[in-house]
């Protein structure tokens, strides 16, 4: 279901809220590219495309500034009330929630760039498939954000579970390739930090999603946030063959 936002009396207002629309927009594509480029950078092993990833954060982080200013202008001066008064929050918020999914990105690109001094490791090329499920579900926000969709938030909000299981999956082979050799220690440390950062992303994105239903609807959505996340209770038990001389 989507709803579209009224015209008001002061043109101005209606200005206001559609530049703060549009600057979350963008501000949203910045920061799902951010996260394509990263994992490409990891895939490909390309320390250059990192380091651009990790260089335009700061383009992101400008942005959350201006919305930020922006909002607290608009609150300040046009004291808006109910629909309108959740615009403005509901921007301000996201801001914030896109915000941290561009730094999760560059902290992606960080790691990318230490990985690429080490040789290959397996468990990296199951991290492009959780980072597509992700960038999926930030696309879908962003559209239901703009169309006012509150059904397309919701579907978003309950997807966050297929990420928490592929992540649960990954954090188990990487394990498995730690004790199996000592070397492996280090490169499946950074994984399971890129892999936790994408997690991480995928939660934010769910924020969102949370946000743009309550901005729709003036109601938070019902029932516990799906989770499959079951990383914490993981137990991986070693084998006798522990993967030959690590010398």
């Amino acid at each position: 279901m989507t709803e579209q936002r009224g015209e008001h009396i002061v043109r101005a207002f209606d200005a206001e809220l559609q530049e703060l629309e549009q600057t979350i927009v963008r501000m949203g594509g910045m920061a799902e590219a951010s996260l394509e480029k990263a994992v490409d950078a990891l895939a490909r092993r390309n320390s250059t495309v990192a380091a651009e990833v990790v260089q335009n954060d700061r383009e992101v982080d400008l942005l959350e500034q201006q919305i930020s200013e922006r909002a607290v202008q608009t609150l300040a001066l046009r004291q808006p009330m109910a629909a309108d008064l959740r615009e403005v929050v509901a921007a301000l918020r996201i801001s914030g929630e896109l915000e941290r999914i561009g730094d999760y990105a560059a902290n992606i690109a960080k790691r990318s760039m230490a990985l690429n001094q080490l040789p290959p490791m397996r468990p990296a090329h199951s991290i492009p498939r959780m980072a597509k499920l992700v960038q999926g579900n930030i696309k879908r926000v962003l559209d239901a954000y703009v169309a006012r969709d509150a059904a397309l938030a919701s579907h978003v909000w309950e997807s966050d579970e297929e990420i928490d299981e592929t992540y649960t999956s990954l954090f188990r082979e990487t394990l498995t390739y730690m004790m199996e050799d000592p070397r492996n220690i280090t490169p499946c440390t950074h994984l399971l930090f890129i892999a936790k950062n994408i997690e991480r992303i995928g939660d934010h994105a769910t924020n969102v999603a949370e946000l743009v239903y309550f901005l729709v609807k003036g109601e938070r959505l019902e029932g516990g946030r799906p989770k499959g996340d079951t990383s914490s209770y993981a137990v991986v038990e070693p084998t006798d063959d522990h993967g030959g001389d690590a010398s």
